[in-house]
């Protein structure tokens, strides 16, 4: 007697004392046999019931890569960077001495990408995966999978990612020249690719990602519009004040301020020189020195051109409303404002009545939004002197990314030298990698005197984080001779010194380590300050 496989699986959940299936008889150790009979029965009757399927239709072949492929010891170096990444790169402090292989993939990934070599086939799932693990990974991840790596991506849900950030990052000068693929992606697309899409857009044709976004703009979230107008910073001009200066009736607040913000960015616009005349009306230079008279009321005119007339709590009104016009205000209002004085000339000045940091702390949000290094270097001036006060009117990390960067990382070698590190982290994330010669040998020599004077060692981790990335690997060598671990001082904290010993030994090996990795990808260059490759590998 043919028994139901559902009656089957039932009996089998409930118990056969409870239920037992048709035809299935006996005591209770009997039943539970004839039940599992029965089951056993069933199965071969289910399978051998099973009508083949209908083969599905192949993948299309894999689009060729016509790049060079990696070095072979670049692609084993590949391997191994991709099998560690699951590796816990955020451990505590007492790391050990050896290299943080999840930070060198990134920097791995950037020089092969530069390079222009293809992913090795075999290694496009795993370098997929660490992609999808790590956003900081997926640009040039993905440009180093290159187009293998989007066709096996078609085939892996998991992987979907790589298919939105393939064709919304396509290169700009390409995406310039397929407007029909850009508006259909504009107008289907998911929003964080109609995002890469317009600021890859604004790179090759800022005018035509400008068009892009008009033609949608009224029917966008308030949210969404205002991530698609802070992507107008890329390739921001003169052409894209009309519409920014009618989204300053906007309805979404946040959206207003973003457009008042980008029209202050272009000095010739009728905004910033509505908030020049406001502020040429508040500041102006009397016998004694500069004179302030802030704003007593935040009218309506003042509201729409992007000003906030309410304060954050702790700052007062008048100083509120004078920064944000200050700040608006093109920089080349001042020098004839005080008689044709230079930036370095007008910030010497004396400011009245206790308005000084106001000013110079709006004139430094000015600096950084007009992109102004003259304004920047007068703003900053030389690093001070080893009495003097760190503290600075700004942002100094915001100043100096304005300044070329042979000048930066002067400025930053100098403030080290006199001020060593505690101060200095945001000022070296703003310096060009690989640091200079003096920048890096400035960093160097702080950790050896902070070392020396038995400083608290692990307040000083983020910039041994850093200078294993930035670094110049040249200087191995040098760091290598501050491995040795010196005598416990006695007002140190407890392991101090082995703890500085195994620091300098890690970023000593990490150097040598990025090295050999750069020396990998350019076969026939010599790696400065690298071991062999056996003691590597």
């Amino acid at each position: 007697m043919d028994v139901k496989w559902d009656d089957l699986v039932g009996s089998a959940l409930l118990g056969t004392e409870r239920r037992r299936p048709p035809g299935v008889v006996g005591d209770a150790q009997e039943a539970a046999a004839g039940l599992l009979d029965a089951a056993a029965s069933g199965v071969v009757r289910r399978r051998a019931g099973l009508t083949p399927g209908v083969a599905g239709e192949r993948p299309r072949p894999a689009p060729a890569d016509r790049r060079p492929p990696l070095p072979d010891a670049a692609r084993r170096r590949l391997a191994m960077l991709l099998a560690d990444r699951a590796g816990d790169g955020s451990r505590a402090w007492r790391r050990g001495a050896a290299p943080n292989l999840a930070e060198l993939l990134p920097q791995w990934l950037g020089a092969a990408r530069a390079e222009g070599y293809a992913a090795p086939p075999e290694l496009l799932p795993a370098l997929l995966d660490a992609a999808r693990a790590r956003t900081d990974l997926r640009a040039d991840a993905l440009a180093l999978a290159g187009p293998r790596g989007l066709w096996l991506a078609e085939l892996n849900p998991d992987w979907k990612f790589a298919l939105r950030a393939g064709r919304a990052g396509a290169a700009p000068g390409r995406v310039a020249e397929e407007p029909e693929a850009a508006r259909r992606l504009w107008e289907e697309g998911l929003f964080a690719e109609r995002v890469a899409l317009l600021t890859r857009l604004r790179l090759a044709d800022p005018a035509a990602a400008l068009d892009l976004l008009a033609s949608t703009w009224r029917g966008e979230r308030a949210e969404d519009r205002l991530m698609f107008l802070d992507s107008l910073r890329t390739g921001l001009g003169p052409a894209d004040e009309e519409f920014l200066e009618e989204a300053l009736s906007d309805r979404s607040r946040n959206v207003r301020a973003t457009a008042a913000e980008l029209l202050s960015a272009l000095p010739g616009s009728a905004l910033a020189q509505r908030m020049a005349a406001r502020a040429r009306s508040c500041v102006s230079l009397g016998p004694d020195g500069i004179m302030v008279e802030a704003p007593y009321e935040c009218d309506a005119a003042m509201e729409r051109d992007g000003v906030a007339a309410k304060p954050p709590s702790g700052r007062g009104e008048r100083a509120w409303w004078l920064g944000q016009l200050v700040d608006a205000a093109p920089l080349a209002v001042w020098p004839a404002r005080f008689g044709g004085r230079t930036p370095e000339q007008i910030v010497a000045l004396p400011v009245l009545d206790d308005w000084q940091g106001d000013l110079h702390a709006a004139w430094c949000r000015a600096a950084v939004r007009q992109r102004d290094p003259a304004w920047a270097r007068a703003l900053l001036g030389p690093p001070p002197a080893p009495a003097a006060p760190v503290a600075a009117v700004g942002d100094p990390a915001k100043l100096l990314s304005i300044l070329p960067v042979r000048e930066r990382a002067e400025w930053v070698a100098d403030f080290i030298a006199t001020h060593g590190l505690s101060e200095a982290f945001q000022m070296l994330g703003v310096c060009a990698v690989p640091w200079s010669d003096r920048l890096g040998a400035a960093v160097i020599d702080a950790l050896d005197v902070a070392r020396d004077v038995g400083s608290y060692p692990w307040s000083f981790s983020g910039v041994m984080g850093l200078a294993e990335r930035c670094l110049d690997p040249a200087a191995a060598d040098r760091v290598a001779l501050l491995a040795a671990a010196p005598e416990e001082r006695p007002d140190s904290a407890p392991g101090a010194s082995a703890y500085w010993a195994e620091a300098f030994q890690r970023l000593t090996g990490t150097l040598r380590l990025r090295a050999l990795m750069l020396a990998e990808l350019r076969p026939g260059s010599t790696a400065p300050g690298s071991p062999g490759r056996a003691e590597n590998e």
